[in-house]
């Protein structure tokens, strides 16, 4: 009887041992199935910023973007037989009141609507310093929609590129704000003044 006992409990502990192993190793098999069906993390994009390109100004000369860095800067396609070219006077004002404070303008001229900056980068220049007594950096004349877009327009209107948004340029005097690090924060319409609070306020902002 005492034998019968005994045989009975050691094939009880090997049932129960037998289901704990099962039991730990469907476990362990979970756990495996789980970290192999966990898809890679993607690595984060990396995006270009304005200081990673270099144009030229309007008297050819190379300037490297990146000197603007620690500056607020808008970029504005710029025109001179435009409705729109009496902007010019209010950019001015713009670069003149907070060009100390942390901020500067860039004018880009282009040809790419109705034909209303034909002139050379010479006869640009006379113009704007001219007629409207501009002392903000200009530009040479380049194109800013189309398949000759100058690089850095590519990645002013590309999200692709910028890793904000998509925004093409509809018409002379687009504005796009740049913050100090050379990220695109937004875009201004090219109707919108300079003087904007939009523009304003945000060149005030900390």
């Amino acid at each position: 009887m005492e034998k019968r006992w005994i045989g009975v409990m050691i094939i009880g502990f090997l049932m129960i041992s037998t289901l704990v192993c099962n039991g730990q190793n469907k476990q362990n098999q979970e756990a495996k199935e789980a970290l192999t069906d966990k898809p890679d993390r993607e690595p984060s994009a990396t995006y270009r910023t304005l200081h990673d390109f270099t144009v030229k100004d309007i008297d050819g000369n190379e300037f490297d973007l990146a000197t603007l860095k620690g500056k607020k800067v808008l970029v504005v396609n710029v025109a001179s037989r435009c409705g729109l070219t009496p902007q010019y006077e209010e950019l001015q004002k713009l670069y003149s009141i907070y060009q100390d404070k942390g901020f500067t303008l860039i004018g880009f001229p282009a040809n790419n609507f109705n034909g209303q900056e034909p002139g050379t980068n010479e006869e640009i220049k006379e113009f704007c310093t001219g007629n409207y007594g501009v002392t903000f950096p200009m530009m040479a004349k380049i194109s800013v929609k189309g398949e000759d877009m100058a690089p850095l327009y590519r990645w002013l209107t590309q999200k692709a590129e910028n890793g904000v948004m998509d925004q093409e340029v509809t018409w002379n005097f687009q504005k796009f704000m740049i913050d100090e690090e050379g990220r695109l924060v937004d875009v201004v319409m090219p109707r919108e003044s300079p003087l904007s609070d939009k523009i304003v306020e945000w060149i005030r902002q900390d």
